[in-house]
């Protein structure tokens, strides 16, 4: 489709040397209030790797806004790269108690892993060279661009074309606007219906990363669980629209889940406050009542800055 101007995917880059990292992190040495015990992984052999395995920092992503460090994990002959961000790198939050961002990271794993979408990659929390943070498996980019999904454009059209849904109208400078779309893609439907669950406050195009055969991945969900209504999204394009089948028969497996006493209740109550928790439930039931996917409130922004 014809594009004057497209939204990069992003990824992690533009790593320095910290393989002997010694000066401070940005943000508190300590949370004021130090993380529960992680719960176990939940049967993942990835996540039993991240767990468990000796985890040694080789780099420093520079573009995080946290402290973002580039690793490798191993374990009985098994390595596989990772991200680790540590609570101590976390910068304080006007609306998120300090020290919370990677729980809710962890948090945002097991619910996706729970809706068995698998768009986030594993996620742990542990303990590493710099204290207690999360720590997520590493996506390889595709060896080609043409594997790449195009998922977001700015096109000079005034309606999306054939296989795109559109966000709206965007200022691209020097007085122009182009009209923001994304791609009507299954998998970036179920990311909006998953991020309607967990409250993303921040679902930027740089957040996709993409991986092999044309799939792509979703990270950074340090601002969710919010108890109040924090949505922010480029993914607006089924707003209104009535959920998929599918999408309701995975909430309703999600309700259930997420009753007393069950496994993934007990996982988020060592991750989320209970009054997060019951957010989230309330969020579940209330897209089943209405069966279709939410629309902007009007009382948060609704499109997060900058997109990408």
């Amino acid at each position: 489709m014809p594009a004057p101007e497209r939204i990069p995917a992003g990824r992690l880059s533009a790593m320095e040397s910290a393989a002997e990292p010694a000066a401070p992190l940005p943000g508190p040495a300590r949370p004021q209030d130090p993380p529960a015990a992680a719960p176990e992984p939940a049967g993942d052999p990835a996540a039993a790797l991240l767990a468990e395995g000796e985890l040694t920092v080789r780099g420093r992503i520079q573009e995080a806004s946290n402290a973002v460090l580039y690793c490798t994990v191993a374990l009985d002959g098994r390595s596989a790269a990772c991200v680790y961000k540590p609570v101590a790198g976390e910068r304080p939050l006007w609306d998120f108690p300090d020290g919370t961002l990677a729980q809710r990271e962890v948090a945002a794993y097991e619910i996706s892993r729970a809706c068995g979408w698998d768009l986030i990659p594993p996620t742990v929390l542990r303990d590493g060279p710099y204290g207690t943070g999360m720590v997520q498996e590493w996506i390889d980019p595709p060896e080609s661009s043409d594997e790449v999904p195009e998922l977001l454009a700015l096109v000079e059209d005034e309606e999306p074309g054939p296989g795109w849904k559109a966000v709206g109208l965007a200022q691209i400078g020097e007085g122009r606007t182009a009209l923001l779309v994304h791609a009507d893609h299954p998998r970036l439907r179920r990311l909006a219906v998953l991020d309607a669950v967990i409250n993303n406050g921040d679902r930027k195009g740089g957040h996709l990363l993409p991986g092999a055969d044309g799939e792509f991945f979703a990270i950074d969900h340090g601002v969710t669980f919010n108890a109040e209504d924090k949505l922010r999204t480029l993914l607006w394009g089924w707003a209104g629209e009535p959920l998929t089948d599918e999408a309701l028969e995975v909430l309703r497996g999600l309700q259930r889940a997420l009753e007393e006493d069950r496994p993934l209740a007990a996982r988020l109550a060592e991750l989320i406050t209970d009054a997060e928790t019951g957010a989230l439930r309330a969020r579940v039931a209330g897209l089943l009542r209405s069966g279709r996917h939410p629309e902007p409130s009007g009382e948060w922004p609704a499109i997060p800055w900058p997109p990408v």
